[in-house]
């Protein structure tokens, strides 16, 4: 093996170095962003415990049913169908089970952690107990809901599950174009779901803001504890990429 010379490691040094501010600020972005977002959430929380927005999430909701199509109605349903019971029972232990088949033990391990948004969801649900929309002023489209309103079980068990699906598939998948097409059709799924909530009637719009905010806030420390763990096991740093 040839030596080194003093230049070369003086090269890779600098070059470290100079990697460490941007990770570094990386990391506070996340933590400011996640800070933020908690923050959001506490906002609307407060505002849906003294309900002051009532009237608001009312005329939300009206505008978003004004347009009735079709294929509308049918993408919106689309976006809605895995978190329906029984599929939103058995496509994250199925996620879970596929990436411990292929190998990826951590990340199946943090693919079960993902799904603990469902347990925070119901948390807050049992601590606000707002009324789902009801008909009368708005339309609500039948399907197997019950429970409380606040927050979107929909949208924070997307967050966390596919959310942190997506995550994966950006940092694991070669291929250029098979990562953005996967990862793009996660995106939009996350996306099209909250949506989708308001329109099909299930949901006011601060269940859905404040879910994706706090599922926000979840998804930035789960995958900042992910790659720590990750550089950990390896002993390798997490390229920004990573």
């Amino acid at each position: 093996m040839p030596a080194t010379s003093p230049r070369a490691l003086a090269a890779d040094r600098t070059h470290l170095l100079r990697g460490v501010p941007g990770a570094l600020s990386r990391g506070k972005t996340g933590s400011l962003v996640a800070t933020l977002a908690l923050a959001l959430f506490a906002v609307i929380f407060g505002l849906v415990r003294s309900k002051r927005s009532a009237a608001t999430d009312v005329a939300i909701t009206m505008k978003f049913q004004r347009r009735r199509h079709p294929w509308l109605a049918r993408s919106m349903e689309i976006a809605s169908w895995p978190g329906f019971p029984p599929q939103s029972r058995l496509i994250p232990p199925a996620l879970v089970a596929a990436l411990w088949v292929v190998g990826l033990r951590l990340e199946a391990a943090f693919q079960l952690l993902a799904w603990g948004t469902s347990g925070i969801s119901y948390v807050f649900k049992s601590i606000m107990r707002r009324p789902r929309p009801q008909q009368g002023e708005i339309q609500v489209a039948i399907a197997r809901i019950g429970g409380t309103s606040f927050p979107s079980g929909h949208v924070l068990a997307y967050m966390g599950n596919y959310g942190f699906l997506a995550y994966l598939a950006y940092t694991l998948i070669q291929p250029d174009r098979l990562r953005r097409a996967v990862v793009g059709a996660i995106i939009s799924l996350v996306s099209l779901v909250g949506p989708s909530r308001i329109y099909l009637g299930h949901h006011w719009a601060t269940d859905v803001l404040a879910s994706y905010l706090l599922g926000t806030s979840y998804l930035i420390g789960l995958t900042a504890v992910y790659r720590r763990v990750k550089s950990w096991v390896t002993g390798v740093p997490m390229s920004p990429r990573r």
